[in-house]
């Protein structure tokens, strides 16, 4: 997992990678997150990925990889990119105005202090029409050793989330909370297990991966805008009119 900041905001780096190594074993968790990259991909002519690590979703679209850039500020991470043939940049401050039609970023503005100067970022390197999907851990009272040790500054409500993209000039396309049983297995993991230095276990994430988040999934789908672990919005930038 990562600490997310560009040039605007502040230091950029990894922490918790052991968090990270584990998440790559919840294979339908990961898969569902493709899944959401896809659904609300409209015009795929230009495409970043903000916040991409080492490129775990950096390819869901399947497309030529010389219309997907990344930003990722880590070097190995950046020069891994590289490799895989996809334009790495260390900010968005790298990338020109309204450059992209799809912005997509997953569990990386919880790790920026100023996240209004990121998403106000997110809004400029976008076309007008364009569309930016947001992926972020939800609800405070969840936020347990495992948030600090990743380096979460905070977890989001909609309410929250959706008036910080408006403000920014976005508007609202669709927005839903998503895994709503890891909603109450996460707040039991932080009353029960306080002594915890925010370490994943693998097993406990296999467990749930292959058995319980299938089931939360259908859980998720009367309760989403109620409560769930994660939150996701769909915004647009407006079209320009003369």
């Amino acid at each position: 997992m990562i600490r997310k900041q560009d040039k605007r905001t502040d230091e950029l780096r990894y922490e918790g990678s052991e968090n990270l190594e584990v998440m790559r074993e919840a294979v339908n968790y990961n898969r569902f997150l493709q899944d959401l990259i896809r659904r609300f991909a409209l015009d795929t002519t230009a495409v970043l990925d903000f916040g991409a690590g080492v490129g775990t979703f950096t390819d869901s679209l399947g497309m030529p990889r010389d219309r997907v850039a990344c930003v990722e500020p880590d070097t190995n991470a950046q020069a891994h990119l590289a490799s895989l043939g996809f334009e790495a940049h260390a900010d968005l401050s790298d990338v020109v105005n309204e450059r992209f039609t799809y912005i997509f970023t997953l569990n990386v503005l919880e790790h920026i202090e100023n996240d209004r100067a990121a998403v106000s970022e997110l809004y400029r390197a976008l076309r007008p029409g364009g569309r930016l999907f947001v992926y972020v851990p939800a609800f405070d009272v969840l936020y347990s050793a495992m948030d600090a040790k990743v380096g979460h500054h905070r977890r989001y409500r909609m309410k929250g989330m959706t008036h910080l993209l408006q403000s920014a000039g976005f508007h609202i396309k669709e927005r839903a909370y998503t895994d709503a049983l890891g909603f109450f297995a996460t707040l039991a993991y932080k009353i029960l297990d306080r002594q915890s230095d925010g370490t994943l276990n693998m097993a406990a994430v296999r467990f749930y991966d292959r058995y319980l988040f299938p089931f939360s999934r259908v859980l998720s789908l009367p309760l989403a805008k109620v409560l769930g672990k994660n939150l996701y919005i769909v915004a647009e930038k407006p079209e320009v009119r003369y």
